[in-house]
């Protein structure tokens, strides 16, 4: 291992002390295309040489096979083949980042690793003109470095969506048809969205969105405030409010402080859903005030958890 590779773990370990002070550290690395890509540091376990790799049958698209790490047996994605860049050069790679998704160890194939940067979440910025369509749809924020250069911060959400496909949502239990329901939830991926969106239909919850934190907060301080000029009780119109944890230009701990300090909105729980599912970043959670803390993506556990806050918010 490189002292770059040294340097890299240290400041991995180092991560959880910028939960909640809306800066983010991304990991820079190439997948040899010229484009510099970003991963959040937070979901990176350890960065080492391309590791040798068992080849295995029957894999998806993407997956180069399997490897033991540690008494786990993980799987090796390339991500350039998983992003289908027909420019990016033939072979393995030099570097594999170990991550951590959802609950899942994952090893992600790079051309090479560079460096970390430290950037405010006001800086990272929801690429709407570009995220539609080929490779930009697996890309979910951008952010400029100092010397101008672009770096695009992937949605690993929609590629490990696009490589073992989406998660199922089965039947879930549905609230009391006769009473409404409504939550707002907030999240940067549109694979998160969607799945987030089926199962509150499948509850019969009523929802509105916003794609990063920012939005969020603007949108939810337009409804506390049209509430007061109106002179109805905002929680009848909103009974609880979801977000997740990283998301551009605000981040899901800043707004949840943001909610929590705001008197407008007492009374209606925030609930954070995230794919950062360690116990540092649960522990941050409940320092900024969230009601509950869920891991993606679990749909019956996401519906188990919302169920009963929706209906004592209601009650309420």
């Amino acid at each position: 291992m490189s002292q770059n590779d040294k340097s890299i773990l240290e400041s991995v370990d180092a991560r959880t002390q910028l939960a909640g002070s809306n800066c983010m550290e991304i990991l820079l690395f190439s997948l040899g295309t010229g484009e510099t890509f970003g991963i959040n540091v937070f979901k990176v376990r350890e960065v080492s040489r391309t590791p040798k790799i068992t080849k295995t049958p029957n894999m998806p698209a993407g997956v180069e096979g399997l490897i033991s790490l540690r008494g786990n047996v993980i799987p090796v994605l390339s991500l350039a083949r998983s992003m289908d860049l027909v420019d990016a050069p033939v072979g393995l790679g030099g570097s594999m980042m170990v991550t951590e998704y959802n609950k899942r160890i994952l090893g992600f194939l790079v051309h090479d690793v560079d460096r970390i940067i430290r950037v405010e979440w006001s800086k990272v910025l929801a690429p709407e003109s570009v995220i539609t369509g080929g490779t930009h749809r697996f890309i979910t924020a951008i952010t400029e470095l100092p010397n101008g250069k672009m770096v695009s911060i992937l949605d690993v959400e929609q590629i490990l969506a696009n490589t073992f496909g989406e998660a199922t949502v089965g039947d879930l239990q549905r609230l009391d048809e006769n009473t409404d329901y409504n939550v707002f939830f907030a999240d940067d991926s549109a694979v998160a969205r969607k799945k987030i969106a089926e199962v509150l239909d499948k509850m019969g919850v009523k929802h509105k969105h916003a794609l990063n934190g920012l939005e969020a907060w603007t949108r939810l301080s337009g409804m506390a405030t049209h509430a007061q000029q109106t002179s109805k009780d905002l929680r009848d119109e909103l009974q609880l409010i979801l977000v997740d944890a990283e998301m551009p230009e605000m981040d899901g701990y800043v707004l949840t402080k943001n909610i929590k300090n705001d008197k407008r909105f007492n009374g209606i729980p925030v609930v954070m859903h995230s794919s950062l599912s360690s116990e540092a970043n649960r522990a941050m959670g409940s320092r900024v005030g969230v009601d509950a803390y869920v891991a993606k993506f679990d749909a019956d556990m996401l519906a188990d958890t919302l169920r009963p806050l929706l209906m004592k918010s209601h009650k309420n």
